[in-house]
């Protein structure tokens, strides 16, 4: 019984090192992990603050840090301790096909999480924003980690993956400035009155409620028109001129540009300012004189 007594003995004191160290690891383990999700926390709630996103959508980020954490600390634990280490490598060995085949089905995954993460950081767009991206333009309606959600003027969702969506460039109407100066053209003939056609483009613009007067104090004491209106282009049958035309919002701009073109059409037909169209001249070879 003595002989067993003391074999209890030798043995708790041979592994209390490392039930110390496991123990320890685990506490220091807790406590950083406690730490670093707090502080996280924070970040991405001010972050999804500024974005407008719902912070909850990010409470995978805020997760998996713990799990990279005692992750290390397990790893920590099969290193300094000899017989997890002799373990794990036989693990490690054993599983080491099975790993590389996960991490490559799931490289597209976490390259989608990590230009997630980028997006939030980074902010080059934010939910209620319009931007272009490709051949697709619309409001943003929802940014996840894994993709962005636009709503276009269809009322249809693009589904976007992060990494396709980081690749690209992307025009934001909404970044900075929500304001936004539209170019609208008008062809007039060479028999009608330029001036003319100028002062009713002006005047028209400058009566629709959408317009913004964008000038400066300086330019409106120089008597800059509050549209600016200029001949860009002697065509092949036709004047083109060119409006500047500023709105509050990129949906302004397309509804004051769209009442626009109706308004005008409508007073150049009042005023005689012809708006051309290409004319061409046909001869018939049967109609021609014998001799010509």
């Amino acid at each position: 019984m003595s002989k067993v007594k003391t074999f209890l003995s030798n043995l708790n004191f041979k592994y209390l090192d490392h039930i110390l160290l496991v123990v320890s690891t685990i506490v220091v383990a807790f406590l950083i992990s406690l730490i670093v999700r707090k502080i996280a926390q924070t970040i991405i709630k001010k972050y999804s603050e500024r974005i407008k996103v719902d912070p909850t959508n990010y409470s995978f980020l805020k997760n998996s840090l713990s799990f990279i954490i005692f992750s290390i600390a397990i790893i920590f634990i099969f290193v300094k301790i000899p017989f997890f280490n002799s373990l794990g490598n036989a693990l490690f060995a054993g599983a080491g096909v099975i790993a590389a085949i996960i991490g490559f089905a799931s490289q597209k995954a976490f390259s989608n999480i990590i230009s997630g993460v980028f997006i939030l950081i980074f902010k080059p767009f934010r939910v209620g924003d319009t931007i272009n991206f490709s051949t697709y333009k619309g409001v943003v309606e929802e940014i996840t980690l894994r993709h962005v959600v636009i709503i276009d003027y269809e009322n249809r969702r693009i589904v976007i993956p992060n990494s396709i969506i980081s690749e690209d460039t992307i025009i934001n109407s909404d970044i900075t400035d929500e304001k936004i100066r539209k170019h609208l053209e008008f062809g007039i003939s060479y028999d009608s009155n330029i001036d003319k056609a100028i002062e009713i483009i002006q005047k028209e613009a400058e009566k629709h409620p959408l317009l913004l007067d964008n000038r400066s104090v300086e330019e409106i004491n120089n008597g800059t028109p509050k549209v600016l209106v200029r001949v860009i282009e002697h065509a092949d049958f036709k004047i083109r001129l060119k409006a500047y035309l500023w709105s509050n919002s990129n949906d302004d701009s397309f509804v004051l540009c769209c009442d626009l073109l109706k308004s005008v059409k409508e007073e150049f037909d009042k005023q005689g300012i012809e708006i051309p169209f290409p004319y061409r001249t046909i001869i018939y070879k049967n109609d021609l004189p014998k001799n010509a």
